[in-house]
């Protein structure tokens, strides 16, 4: 079982692909790099093909997150069908991809801060027009709600091998009965 999760900004060069850093280090370092897909994407086609703002990559190297190797894209429709889960960083964006979504897929969208647990924020700050330390502000707030996320996510990985383990059981028992 594979959760696939998309991290959505407006240009994809700040917040998103921080966000998309961070979850996938904690990812990894939960061990749940096999179970957990994780990319980023902008609502505007602004950057696209552009690496993260360097002001992003800077703070984030600081906490050793590597962006480097990130490259900007926009959400495109397909992104809807294909991710379980997507991740507005503010309310704009949430909207946007809400206008984006059939009915069946507006349940995946959500605001990646409901999963904070210490800052009561909606919505991430788009640090791009700010000074220096509102990279570093993004950075501690992305850093908590991917913490939240990773309960989360551990709970949904533990539910699908138990459920995968009761299918592998019932067609193991449905094999031995129909061989008697």
């Amino acid at each position: 079982m594979t959760i696939r999760i998309l991290m959505v900004c407006m240009g994809n060069i700040c917040r998103s692909p921080t966000a998309e850093a961070v979850l996938r280090h904690f990812v990894r370092q939960h061990g749940l790099g096999d179970q957990v897909e994780i990319d980023s994407a902008g609502t505007h086609g602004y950057h696209v093909g552009e690496a993260p703002d360097s002001r992003t990559q800077r703070a984030a190297a600081v906490r050793n997150y590597d962006l480097s190797q990130l490259r900007a894209r926009k959400v495109a429709y397909q992104d809807l069908d294909y991710f379980d889960l997507i991740l507005a960083m503010d309310k704009n964006n949430f909207d946007n991809l809400q206008r984006m979504a059939t009915p069946e897929q507006l349940p995946k969208i959500r605001l990646f801060m409901e999963y904070a647990k210490n800052f009561d924020d909606h919505e991430v700050p788009d640090p791009y027009y700010g000074l220096g330390h509102g990279f570093d502000l993004v950075l501690d707030m992305v850093e908590d709600a991917a913490r939240g996320l990773i309960g989360v996510l551990q709970k949904q990985v533990k539910a699908g091998a138990a459920a995968s383990n009761a299918e592998r059981a019932k067609a193991v028992k449905n094999r031995d009965s129909s061989q008697v």
